[in-house]
């Protein structure tokens, strides 16, 4: 069985596992890029780019001489925040499975919760959207607490609000910021193939169980939980 509480809390990563949001960061960045008059970026590009923040995207995005010039790259960043704010939600796309696996999840009678490194100012909005705010409880952005993934603070702080122990939360990402902070936090993870990982494959990340969709994640959750119940 590869959960060894009965599972209570399913605490969800936001980019690369609800959410496609690739197509937006690459237009953001190529506007920015744009009005700097340095080269575009392709998607692949800056899909790879993305794990580590959008102050990491935007550096590797202009490149070293502009990171390392302070006053630049702090000119650098305002303009892709200013236009990732514009476009956030018109070209992302919600991962297939997705509303279906948050709808089964409720049905289970779970709770929920989003927790993802990006600032508050873009995640709730992007949520609201493409509709999918109202499906959690909680939302926990990069700037909600003094530390983020992979830190397990976030998801501490998730099973303190939702008053569950950590071995029944199971944390659902994508990239071993998600698999980092479940192992640190003594939660359950399990991983979807898709996202981004800079590279890795699925196979290398420290989790529980490979799901091929948060549909799947929550069969795995209805199942695990009946056959412990049955035992």
């Amino acid at each position: 069985m590869p959960f060894s509480r009965r599972i209570e809390a399913v605490i969800i990563d936001l980019d690369g596992t609800l959410v496609d949001t690739a197509p937006d960061l690459a237009e953001a960045a190529n506007r920015m890029l744009r009005d700097l008059g340095l080269p575009s970026r392709s998607l692949a590009e800056v899909t790879s780019f993305i794990g580590k923040g959008i102050s990491n995207l935007v550096a590797r995005c202009v490149g070293d001489a502009v990171a390392a010039d302070s006053r630049n790259f702090a000119a650098a960043l305002a303009r892709f925040e200013e236009h990732y704010r514009e476009v956030s939600g018109q070209f992302a796309a919600v991962f297939p499975g997705v509303r279906e696996g948050l709808a089964e999840f409720h049905a289970q009678g779970l709770r929920c919760a989003c927790m993802t490194n990006k600032a508050a100012q873009f995640t709730e909005p992007l949520l609201a959207t493409l509709g999918l705010r109202e499906n959690f409880e909680l939302v926990v952005s990069g700037d909600t607490l003094a530390k983020k993934k992979p830190d397990p603070l976030p998801l501490f702080y998730v099973c303190e609000r939702f008053g569950v122990v950590p071995a029944s939360a199971l944390a659902i990402g994508d990239s071993p910021n998600d698999t980092q902070a479940a192992r640190a936090a003594g939660c359950p993870v399990v991983c979807v193939p898709y996202g981004y990982r800079e590279g890795l494959e699925v196979r290398e990340l420290d989790c529980d169980a490979i799901v091929s969709t948060l549909a799947a994640a929550a069969s795995l959750i209805r199942n695990e939980n009946a056959r412990r119940e049955a035992a």
